[in-house]
């Protein structure tokens, strides 16, 4: 009981990592997916499969049904669980592809990183169980049952407690039960027994493209153990691989290193987790205040609104009312000049008096108002406008503003993407903003130049509405510093984080690679824009490799770029993908490069190419004197500096470095030097003088008994 109990301990704080990211319960019989994620089998079943009922049973499933097995689960995923995972989005993908014709499906998204995962013709029988997980799970849930012992599976009633587990026969024994099934003497003898499991794995793991052979090699581009068919003329054939002890051996040494540095800032850890919980009660309190004054502004807003509307609405009622009053005195007016009625019954009376002194006492009045009855009757006009136009509301612009209606916070600062940007003679620069970041009018973009009276300066370039833009006019060979800000509303944010960048030497100069001079297109394989280039393994080649038997086999064809150089400074950079095994990268005239298009080559000759780097002797000579042709050796990860270099000689160290990313070259043909670079830093890593009696081409060679050489130019 003390073993598990302490056990139980460290393991109960893992289950997070136990989980299956679709069914969300303890992973049963996990499958490894190329992407190196982990799901269980039956619920890669359900999805490929979703209208088929799941009929495959395994030990650790049944196992996992015990009501005392923590997170136990049923006997099949819910499929309903399924369908509400993809209709939320957390495994929905364009990949994920369902046929009313056909059921079954190839292609779904990766629950953990969205990316397609395509299984092909094969399915499910191409992936790898992930054994040591299951054993893992496996602990877990013994450790967690704790007081459930595994019983013997040969005792008769009453059956004892388990006390190890045989992985030939895939039972459980008691001690006496072993011993009978494994008497001393016979080949059970020989049989692997653990402690008591029900996880019974396979001794050796088995290729799943070929079933019959086990598994020995390792393959650094796929990340997965092949076999030795997979690497002779399977999928991996042209795939870079390490042998099986090799991989173990330098993984787990990564993996230990990492857990050791882990476990050693346990202290940091602990202290950026409290300021972490601080941060999240702040955050708390932070948020609950902001929503009060949120809901106080539309309060405020609520309330102008309302005085507004009772203002308004008076000023309408006003209206209204005089108006109706004004229409009501004219009714009452025209309504006199009828017949026998008001105005017109008054002077009819008024007619009939035959006194003429008080006739005209009274009728001089009476006529000016008859006269005005009459024009007013010619010019029929009413008192007032029933038309109420002035008083309609256009509220398109407060409707507009309300929409857009967000917190008046500065915006968040953007951040210089720095694979993104280029600087030659022109400086392209990337930025983007966060994904909580407020939406922004548009961008500035400062830089200056440093080192320089004009250090302090900043110049800014013009609105910029995107996250990219192009800085003109930069001097050549110095250092700039660039710092973006972002705008709303008339409102700036803070400045980017300043990142400096190194302007070319020189002029920077633009070529293609050349289809027509030297190229094979038998074995380099070059792209439609002809900027990039990729060897390739070509029939020739293949019948050629059958004459070689012993010996170092090393051929290279060279490409060359399109223009060439006769005078002044020029400037390129590309870059080679970094699992490539040796290319070449340099400058070569015309004449050498006539000397090696044109000699005839001997595809079985292992010590062909005497400019290769790899003659015998070629790699302990050091030529001081220039030659016609400089180039660098670049290959598995590794920039591989001559020995004529008067700074690497004598130490062999100093002659290997890193591979740059990008790679500059700087050729001054007046000066007959040349210059290699880290083209990111601009730091000159190499020179020696170069004969530059004739044309100068960018020269390019590429190993073609490999099928991993690859230029990009920029």
């Amino acid at each position: 009981m003390s073993r598990r109990s302490s056990l139980l301990v460290p393991l109960k704080s893992i289950e997070r990592e136990l989980i299956c990211p679709i069914c969300a319960e303890l992973f049963t019989q996990p499958l490894i997916l190329p992407c190196q994620h982990s799901v269980c089998h039956r619920c890669v079943r359900e999805l490929l499969m979703p209208s088929r009922d799941d009929s495959f049973s395994t030990d650790a499933g049944s196992e996992s049904s015990n009501p005392g097995s923590p997170r136990a689960r049923g006997p099949s995923p819910c499929t309903e669980k399924l369908e509400r995972l993809v209709r939320s989005g957390s495994i929905s993908s364009p990949g994920w592809r369902r046929s009313s014709v056909t059921p079954r499906v190839t292609t779904f998204p990766c629950p953990g990183c969205q990316h397609d995962i395509d299984l092909g013709e094969r399915g499910i029988s191409m992936l790898f169980r992930n054994f040591t997980l299951e054993s893992i799970v496996e602990r877990y849930r013994q450790a967690a049952r704790a007081a459930v012992a595994i019983m013997c599976n040969t005792c008769k009633p009453p059956v004892q407690e388990a006390t190890k587990s045989c992985m030939d026969c895939k039972a459980s024994f008691c001690n006496e039960c072993f011993k009978m099934n494994h008497p001393w003497g016979t080949p059970r003898a020989q049989h692997e027994y653990v402690g008591p499991t029900t996880n019974f794995r396979p001794k050796v793991l088995m290729c799943p493209e070929h079933e019959m052979e086990k598994v020995n090699m390792y393959c650094e581009v796929c990340r997965r153990p092949v076999c030795h068919l997979c690497k002779l003329g399977g999928s991996h054939a042209n795939h870079r691989v390490t042998s099986m002890s090799s991989a173990y051996k330098i993984l787990k040494e990564k993996l230990s290193k990492s857990i050791h540095y882990l476990i050693s800032k346990e202290d940091q850890v602990r202290t950026q987790i409290s300021e972490l919980e601080v941060m999240m009660r702040h955050t708390e309190e932070n948020g609950q205040l902001a929503e009060r004054r949120a809901n106080e502004h539309f309060e405020h807003l609520f309330e102008t609104l309302q005085e507004r509307r009772t203002e308004m609405l008076r000023s309408i009622e006003q209206s209204r009312s005089l108006r109706v009053e004004r229409l009501r005195a004219q009714v009452e007016e025209y309504q006199g000049m009828l017949e026998n009625s008001g105005l017109v019954g008054y002077a009819q009376e008024v007619l009939k008096e035959t006194d003429q002194s008080c006739f005209v006492q009274t009728a001089k009045l009476l006529h000016v108002r008859i006269q005005k009855a009459t024009e007013s009757l010619k010019t029929f006009q009413p008192a007032a406008t029933p038309s109420f136009e002035e008083f309609v509301l256009d509220t398109s612009k407060e409707e507009l503003l309300l929409k857009e209606l967000s917190f008046s916070g500065v915006p968040a600062p953007p951040v210089i993407d720095l694979s993104r940007c280029r600087v030659y003679n022109e400086g392209l620069i990337h930025w983007r903003l966060s994904e909580d970041s407020l939406p922004t009018d548009h961008h500035i973009v400062e830089f200056r130049k440093l080192g320089a009276e004009e250090e302090s300066r900043w110049s800014a370039t013009e609105r910029v509405y995107g996250c990219s833009t192009v800085v003109s006019d930069l001097a050549g060979d110095a250092r700039y510093a660039f710092r973006v800000k972002s705008c709303r509303n008339g409102v700036f944010s803070p400045c980017s984080p300043e990142v400096s960048f190194h302007t070319p030497p020189a002029p920077v100069f633009g070529f293609l690679f050349n289809e027509k001079c030297g190229f094979s297109a038998e074995r380099l394989q070059l792209s439609k824009r002809r900027d990039s280039v990729e060897s390739v393994a070509g029939t020739s080649f293949l019948l050629a490799a059958e004459r070689v038997q012993t010996g170092s086999y090393i051929c290279l064809d060279y490409i060359i770029g399109d223009t060439g150089i006769s005078h002044g400074r020029h400037y390129w950079a590309f870059r080679v993908e970094p699992d490539s095994y040796m290319v070449k990268v340099g400058v070569a005239s015309d004449s050498k490069l006539t000397e090696w298009f044109h000699n005839p080559r001997d595809t079985s000759s292992p010590r062909y190419d005497h400019d290769s780097g790899h003659d015998s002797g070629s790699e302990d000579a050091c030529f001081e004197v220039s030659q016609p042709f400089t180039l660098l050796t670049v290959g598995m990860g590794r920039l591989f500096i001559p020995k004529a270099s008067a700074s690497a000689a004598g130490d062999h160290s100093s002659r290997v470095l890193p591979m740059p990313q990008r790679i500059g070259v700087c050729l001054d043909y007046d000066a007959a030097r040349v210059f290699f670079y880290d083209a990111d830093t601009m730091r000159c890593v190499y020179e020696r003088p170069v004969d530059c009696s004739g044309t100068m081409f960018p020269a390019f060679g590429v190993d073609f008994s490999e099928l991993i050489g690859r230029y990009l130019l920029f």
